[in-house]
C-alpha cells in the first residue's frame, strides 16, 4: 500500500511519495472540448497527451511533481448526452482498463467538468450508467475538476452550480469536493499544489488507502482485448487476400466502367451528405451540422481519371426502426436507386464510429436496407466516418469489439472503407475507395444493381396523386380560414387566461411545443430522452405558468405513449387529470405529431382513445401542433400531410383542419397565437369543461308548455351547421391554389452526434425568445386595445314584408335564434362566393 498524507503528532505533515490519478468525463455534443487532456498535462507539468486529437485509449503518463511521483491516467471520453449502451464497446474497454493502468490502484478519480457546460437531467443519467465501468466505489474517491479559461470567482462557481441541480447532485454524490482549475494559465503552479493537498485529504477520509481494484477482472479484460487484437489480425489479413484476387482480375483484363455511378444510404448525422463532398472534391450536396437531406440530390464529376455520379439520400434516423420513419422518407430513399439508371454499380452504407452500432443501430439499418432487394448487399460497400475517433486503434480492432458490426460488414462480404471526415485533403484516400468499388464490381456477376423501372414509374404516379391531395388540402385551409373568419368579423374574443394541454407521443416535441407557446426554457427538453426509455420515465402531467402582453397562459404537457404498446390505463387519467390542472379548462388542445415520424394508425387510434371520455365536442377544441418543423426542409406541410396517409389526413380533418407548425429555430410564433385566438373565437371563448356551467334561459309564461332550448344548445346547433357548412366547402372540386410557403432547410443535429464536427446552436436562445416575444406582444396588445367587438348582427337587414308578417306572429326565442343564424351564415356564404368568383375569374384571366 502507497505511503499518504498523515498529520504527526509534531503537527508537521508527510505527503504521500506518489499520486496515482486517473481522469474521467464526457464529451458535449455541441462541440465544445472536455479539457481532460489539457488537465493531465498541467498536472505533469509537460505535454504528454495529444490535445488534438481524441483519446482512443487510456494513456498513462508519469512524472516527478512538486517531490511526489504522480501518474496520471487520462481515458476515452463518453457522450453525455447517450447512455452507457451508445459508447463503443472498444471504449468501455479503454475505460474499464484504466484502473488497472496505475497499479495497485488510483488514488483520486478527476472528474473534469468544462465551466459552463449546460447540465440537463438526462446528463445525470449518463453519468450514473457510465460510472459502472469504474469500481463500485469510485465517486468516495472522485473531486469534480471544474475547468477554465480565463479567471473566475467563487461567486461566479457558486451561481452555475446553484443554476443545474444535476450539478449539485454531483457534487453532492463526490462529498462536495470540488476543484477548479484554469487550463489557460499552466504557470501557476500553486492550482496543482492544491489540487495535490485536496487529494491527499480525501486519502485520508478514505482511511488512508486507494481505490481497491479487482486482479481477476483486470486479468479477464486483458485477456479479451488480446483476443480481440488477434481477431482484427486476422480479418485485416482475410481483407487483403480478399482484395488482391480480385485486383488481379482487372489487371487480367477486366477492365472496370470509366463512368460509376454511386449512391449513397445511411442515418441522419452520420456525415452521409459530407462523405459525398469529399468523394467529389467539392460543395455538392449541402453538409452543414442543421441541414438535412429530404429529397433525393445527384451530383457529377471527374475524379481520379474517372467519372462518377454520386446521389444522396435521405437519411432515418439511427435508433428509429422502418415503421417511425415517414412515408416520404421511404419513399425517396427507394427513389435514390433510380436516379442513376440502369442503376448504381455501388451503394455505400455510410456509418459513423464516433457512437456505437448497437442493436437499435443494427436494425434501423437492416430494416431501411429491406426497402431495396436482397440483391443489395451484393452491391454494398460501408464506409465509416469519423475516421479520426480510432485514434490509434484499427478499423478491424473497432469491427471486432462490437457484434453489430461484425454483421454488418459480413453483410457486405467484408468491404468496408475508412474516411476522416475532417481531412477533406487525403486524394489516396478517396482513390482507394474507388479501387475497392472496382473490385467490387469485378466480383459480381452483373455489373450494377438492378432496378425495376415499371416500380420507378409507380412511385412517380404516387407522387403527382399526392401533389394533387396537398393542393386539396391547401385549398379547404385556405377555404375555411376565409369563411370563419368573415363569419366571425368583428367577434375577436379577447382572453386574459389562455390555458393549453399538449397530447402526443413519447419524443413528440411537447416539452419543445410547451416552451415555444411561454417562450421560456421551462419544460425539460433533453436530447436523446427516448435512449432512456423506461429507465426514468414521467408518468404525470406537468404545468407550468407564463405571461406575454398581460395576458396569463397556463401549459399542461400530459406524458407520451409508445408507439408499439397499448395505451396505459394510467395516461388516459392523466389526460383527465390533465383539464382539471388548467381549471376551469384549456381552451386548446394541442395533438403534438413529430414530422420527423411516421403517424400510424396506432397513434391515430391512441389519440381517439385518449380524448374518448371528453365526448365529440372536444374536437371543436383540438388543433394538430406539427413539431421538427426543420425536417420539413423545402416541402409544405400540405405535402406532407398528404404523403404520410389516411391516418393522419383523418386526424387533420378531425380537427377541422387546424394545424400549425412549429420548428426549434422559428421565430414567427406570432401565427400560432393568432390561430388560438381565432379558434378561442370561433368556440365563442369558452374553453373546453367537463362541467355543465351553462345555465338556462328563464322560460316566458307564453312558452311555458313547449320545450326551451339553452345556451349551450344554440352553441351546439351553431357549430353544428358551421362543421356542415365547412364539410361542404371542404367537398367542392378541386381549383388551382397559390403554393404554400414552404419551410426554410434546417436541421438540428442533436439526434446523434454531430459527425461534421459541427456545432448546433442550442434551442431557446436569448435572440430567438425575445424577439418572438416581442412580436407576439405587439400583436396581442394591438388586439386587446381594439374594442370595436360587435356581435356581427348589426349590418344584417329585413324586408318590410316579412316585418309586417312578425307583427301577427311574434318570433319565439328560438325563432329569433334560427333566423339570426340562417341570415348571418347566409350572409358569409354570399360574400364568400363572390369573392371565389372573382379570385376564380382573375386566375382564368391571366
Amino acid at each position: 500500500m502507497a505511503n499518504i498524507h498523515v498529520v504527526s503528532n509534531s503537527g508537521k505533515s508527510h505527503h504521500s511519495p506518489d499520486l496515482r490519478i486517473v481522469l474521467i468525463g464526457g464529451r458535449e455534443i455541441y462541440g465544445e472540448p472536455s479539457n481532460k487532456s489539457a488537465s493531465g498535462n498541467i498536472i505533469l507539468g509537460k505535454s504528454v497527451f495529444d490535445t488534438n486529437r481524441r483519446t482512443a485509449h487510456s494513456v498513462v503518463g508519469q512524472q516527478e511533481v512538486h517531490g511526489r511521483q504522480v501518474t496520471v491516467v487520462d481515458t476515452p471520453g463518453w457522450w453525455w448526452h447517450y447512455p452507457l449502451e451508445n459508447t463503443p464497446k472498444l471504449d468501455q474497454i479503454e475505460i474499464m482498463n484504466s484502473v488497472y493502468l496505475c497499479a495497485p490502484g488510483p488514488h483520486a478519480f478527476l472528474l473534469v467538468i468544462p465551466f459552463g457546460l449546460t447540465f440537463p437531467q438526462i446528463f445525470k443519467l449518463s453519468l450514473k450508467e457510465h460510472l459502472k465501468l469504474f469500481p463500485e466505489e469510485v465517486l468516495n474517491h472522485t473531486i469534480v475538476l471544474f475547468t477554465i479559461n480565463t479567471p473566475y470567482n467563487g461567486q461566479t462557481l457558486q451561481y452555475e452550480i446553484n443554476e443545474w441541480p444535476v450539478l449539485r447532485w454531483i457534487l453532492e454524490q463526490c462529498g462536495n469536493r470540488k476543484h477548479v482549475l484554469n487550463i489557460s494559465n499552466r504557470q501557476d503552479s500553486t492550482q496543482v499544489v492544491t489540487l495535490f493537498k485536496k487529494i491527499e485529504a480525501m486519502v485520508a477520509g478514505n482511511g488512508g488507502g486507494h481505490c481497491s481494484v479487482d486482479s481477476a477482472t483486470g486479468k479477464a479484460l486483458r485477456e479479451e482485448m488480446q483476443a480481440m487484437n488477434e481477431r482484427a489480425s486476422k480479418r485485416s489479413d482475410k481483407v487483403q487476400t480478399q482484395r488482391r484476387k480480385l485486383r488481379a482480375l482487372i489487371e487480367d483484363g477486366k477492365t472496370p466502367p470509366a463512368h460509376l455511378r454511386l449512391v449513397m444510404v445511411g442515418a441522419q448525422g452520420s456525415a452521409k451528405s459530407s462523405t459525398g463532398n469529399i468523394i467529389l472534391g467539392k460543395n455538392a450536396f449541402t453538409s452543414h451540422h442543421r441541414s438535412t437531406t429530404k429529397f433525393c440530390e445527384k451530383s457529377h464529376r471527374m475524379v481520379a481519371e474517372r467519372t462518377l455520379t454520386v446521389v444522396d439520400s435521405p437519411g432515418w434516423l439511427y435508433n428509429h426502426t422502418l415503421q417511425d420513419t415517414c412515408q416520404t422518407d421511404k419513399l425517396e430513399i427507394q427513389n435514390s436507386m433510380y436516379l442513376c439508371p440502369p442503376g448504381p454499380h455501388a451503394v455505400l452504407l455510410v456509418v459513423s464510429l464516433a457512437s456505437a452500432f448497437n442493436k437499435s443501430y443494427q436494425r434501423a439499418v437492416q430494416e431501411h436496407m429491406s426497402l431495396f432487394t436482397d440483391d443489395v448487399w451484393r452491391y454494398t460497400i460501408v464506409v465509416f466516418t469519423r475516421g479520426e475517433w480510432l485514434g490509434g486503434k484499427t478499423v478491424e480492432e473497432r469491427i471486432e469489439s462490437e457484434k453489430g458490426l461484425q454483421w454488418l460488414v459480413e453483410m457486405c462480404w467484408n468491404r468496408y472503407h475508412v474516411l476522416n471526415t475532417k481531412n477533406h485533403s487525403d486524394k489516396t484516400n478517396i482513390t482507394e475507395l474507388l479501387e475497392k468499388i472496382e473490385e467490387m464490381w469485378a466480383g459480381n456477376k452483373d455489373p450494377h444493381y438492378e432496378v425495376d423501372l415499371s416500380h420507378a414509374e409507380q412511385m412517380e404516379t404516387r407522387k403527382e396523386a399526392e401533389n394533387k391531395m396537398a393542393t386539396r388540402i391547401t385549398q379547404t385551409t385556405q377555404r375555411t380560414t376565409r369563411i370563419l373568419q368573415a363569419l366571425f368579423k368583428g367577434e375577436w374574443q379577447p382572453v386574459p387566461d389562455l390555458r393549453v394541454v399538449l397530447i402526443g407521443r413519447k419524443e413528440s416535441g411537447k416539452s419543445m411545443a410547451g416552451n415555444t407557446i411561454l417562450f421560456e426554457e421551462l419544460f425539460d427538453t433533453s436530447w436523446m430522452k427516448k435512449e432512456f426509455q423506461g429507465k426514468e420515465t414521467t408518468m404525470m402531467c406537468v404545468k407550468h405558468k407564463g405571461n406575454v402582453a398581460g395576458v396569463n397562459i397556463t401549459v399542461v404537457e400530459v406524458p407520451g405513449w409508445l408507439t408499439d404498446t397499448m395505451t396505459p390505463g394510467w395516461l388516459r387519467g392523466e389526460v383527465v387529470r390533465s383539464v382539471s390542472m388548467c381549471a376551469p379548462g384549456p381552451h386548446v388542445f394541442f395533438l403534438v405529431i413529430p414530422i420527423s415520424k411516421a403517424f400510424t394508425e396506432k397513434d391515430r387510434k391512441a389519440v381517439v382513445e385518449l380524448l374518448m371520455p371528453f365526448g365529440e365536442s372536444v374536437w371543436r377544441h383540438c388543433m394538430v401542433l406539427f413539431t421538427w418543423g426543420d425536417w420539413l426542409s423545402n416541402r409544405s406541410i400540405e405535402e406532407h400531410i398528404a404523403g404520410e396517409g389516411e391516418d393522419l389526413q383523418w386526424l387533420v380533418e378531425k380537427c377541422r383542419n387546424r394545424y400549425h407548425v412549429v420548428s426549434l429555430y422559428d421565430i414567427s410564433v406570432m401565427e400560432l397565437f393568432q390561430k388560438m385566438t381565432e379558434m378561442t373565437t370561433w368556440n365563442r371563448g369558452h374553453c373546453f369543461t367537463t362541467e355543465d356551467k351553462q345555465k338556462k334561459k328563464k322560460t316566458p309564461i307564453w312558452r311555458a308548455t313547449q320545450p326551451v332550448l339553452t345556451e349551450e344548445e344554440w352553441n351546439r346547433r351553431e357549430q353544428e351547421l358551421i362543421h356542415q357548412m365547412l364539410k361542404a366547402v371542404a367537398e367542392e372540386p378541386e381549383e388551382p391554389t397559390q403554393p404554400s410557403v414552404k419551410m426554410a432547410a434546417s436541421f438540428d443535429g442533436a439526434f446523434i452526434p454531430s459527425m461534421s464536427g459541427g456545432a448546433p446552436s442550442e434551442f431557446g436562445n436569448t435572440f430567438w425568445s425575445q424577439r418572438a416575444r416581442a412580436m407576439v406582444s405587439e400583436w396581442l396588445n394591438t388586439r386587446a386595445g381594439n374594442t370595436d367587438v360587435t356581435s356581427g348582427f348589426d349590418s344584417m337587414s329585413i324586408s318590410g314584408s316579412y316585418v309586417e308578417r312578425l307583427d301577427e306572429n311574434p318570433l319565439t326565442d328560438e325563432d329569433h335564434q334560427l333566423m339570426r343564424m340562417k341570415m348571418k351564415f347566409g350572409t358569409v356564404l354570399h360574400t364568400w362566393a363572390s369573392t371565389e368568383t372573382v379570385e376564380t375569374r382573375r386566375r382564368h384571366s391571366l
